[in-house]
């Protein structure tokens, strides 16, 4: 029979198993998937193609490690990015093809084409049940699990998902519990690492692209910005920026989503109308601040965001890249 699967929230898709389902034509099958109509999310395991692409790449991540839990033999613990699917911990980068799990060295078995094993000591680990006997590692754990391995760019930006203090029902963690994790335990690969990224986190930062951008400013020697700065303007308009540097009083957007924040932003509006809002708050920002910027995640490299800051006027202690 066909499983509803919570990806989310408002996410469900319905999973159908050959195993459970008698009498499929392979034959259209095949055309199915060829065509993009039916997407196989597993050996056997098959969802519908457009539910499938409604889902964020974090969800659909989901589906295939509740489809590799299922049909495990034993208890599993679900670890690293697996883990990160299930607490919606956003990363940077593209979601893995394999699914972690974490199991003692004792039990043996190994990394497959589908499944990535970590060897380690259950025992040790910060874990809460997932279902059936089966468990997951906190919230804490995950976050200190992948800022040991990840470089440090996308470390940060898995620490700052996890701290994200304005997240739906609160903070997944804390820094100091993150902290308190990493020193309770014995030395590890990636201490160091880790440590970086967890200095570095910022409990504001909205999604890894935010994380990505802070990071990169000061690569290039900007000043820290200020995050999620609000202000209310003269026409009485109440506005949200990503980024903000108080001594060169500079203003700064990713992709302009501080719109979407402000209380006067609805849905179903006219996208033209909509664009020419965004202008008049724009424009209303700039005669308020010295200094205005606004960048795209495509812009998020060196050259780019370096010739982006200090051509609207944000000095940098470094020179151009």
């Amino acid at each position: 029979m066909a499983t509803p699967l919570h990806a989310h929230a408002d996410a469900e898709i319905r999973v159908v198993r050959r195993r459970e389902r008698e009498g499929i034509d392979d034959r259209r099958l095949r055309r199915q998937l060829e065509s993009g109509s039916v997407v196989r999310v597993w050996p056997g395991a098959f969802v519908s193609g457009p539910d499938w692409r409604r889902l964020s790449p974090m969800d659909q991540h989901r589906v295939r490690v509740e489809e590799a839990i299922r049909r495990a033999r034993g208890a599993v613990v679900s670890s690293h990015f697996a883990a990160a699917a299930h607490h919606r911990i956003d990363i940077l980068g593209g979601w893995p093809s394999r699914v972690d799990v974490s199991r003692s060295p004792a039990s043996g078995g190994r990394s497959s084409g589908l499944i990535r094993r970590h060897a380690r000591e259950i025992e040790r680990l910060s874990l809460e049940p997932l279902w059936g006997d089966h468990q997951i590692t906190t919230a804490t754990q995950t976050a200190l699990d992948l800022a040991r391995i990840l470089p440090f760019t996308n470390g940060v930006a898995v620490i700052d998902q996890a701290i994200w203090i304005d997240r739906p029902g609160g903070a997944l963690t804390t820094r100091d519990e993150i902290l308190q994790l990493l020193d309770s335990g014995p030395p590890h690969r990636g201490d160091a690492r880790a440590r970086r990224a967890i200095a570095f986190a910022q409990p504001l930062a909205a999604n890894v692209r935010e994380s990505q951008s802070r990071v990169l400013i000061a690569q290039l020697g900007f000043p820290a910005p200020r995050l999620q700065e609000h202000r209310v303007l003269r026409s009485g308009r109440v506005v949200y920026g990503d980024f903000y540097f108080p001594a060169h009083d500079h203003w700064a957007e990713l992709d302009g989503r501080g719109k979407y924040r402000s209380p006067e932003f609805g849905h179903h509006r006219d996208p033209a109308e909509i664009v020419i809002d965004e202008k008049n708050r724009e424009n209303e920002i700039r005669r308020e601040v010295r200094g205005f910027s606004r960048w795209e995640p495509s812009d998020l490299t060196a050259r780019r965001l370096y010739d982006i800051l200090t051509g609207d006027g944000l000095p940098s202690r470094l020179p151009r890249p």
